[in-house]
């Protein structure tokens, strides 16, 4: 039968493992930019894109 501080001490690896992977999964909800986000400097469809100031 395995001590209570084994168990312990695996539990605790697990739980920090699951929270790096939920962190991750956070982060990586928003890592792509929409399709209006992507296209948003080159104007309105069926327009001329607008000119660079200089």
């Amino acid at each position: 039968m395995a001590s209570n501080t084994k168990a312990t001490s695996v539990k605790r690896k697990n739980k920090q493992e699951k929270q790096g992977r939920r962190r991750k999964n956070r982060l990586a909800k928003k890592s792509t930019q929409s399709l209006t986000e992507l296209f948003a400097g080159l104007g309105e469809p069926g327009k001329a894109a607008p000119v660079a100031a200089k």
